[in-house]
């Protein structure tokens, strides 16, 4: 079940490192400027190569914990140092 407000289509913003490596998703963040949601790993982006865009079910089906965050309000992200330690939710400094 779906329990963000938008459909499981919705574009969402992730990295290679996270979809072709498997890294586990260490940030989420909700932008507030435009809505979009962002799922990155460990290892920083480079440049835009490195950036993806995969529908939001992709990133449940990695990772079904991201649900706890269904409710990120805009201009909020949230940070997790490993798969078993609870999400740590904070204020975007763009914000």
């Amino acid at each position: 079940m779906n329990s963000f407000n938008d459909p499981l289509n919705t574009a969402v913003f992730t990295t290679r490192f996270v979809i072709k490596d498997g890294e586990l998703i260490h940030h989420v963040f909700h932008h507030e400027d435009d809505g979009a949601w962002e799922f990155t790993g460990a290892t920083q982006a480079q440049d835009d190569k490195d950036y993806m865009v995969v529908a939001l079910e992709e990133i449940i089906m990695r990772d079904a914990t991201v649900m706890e965050l269904s409710d990120l309000p805009l201009g909020e992200g949230a940070y997790r140092p490993s798969k078993d330690a609870p999400w740590q939710r904070f204020e975007l400094e763009n914000h």
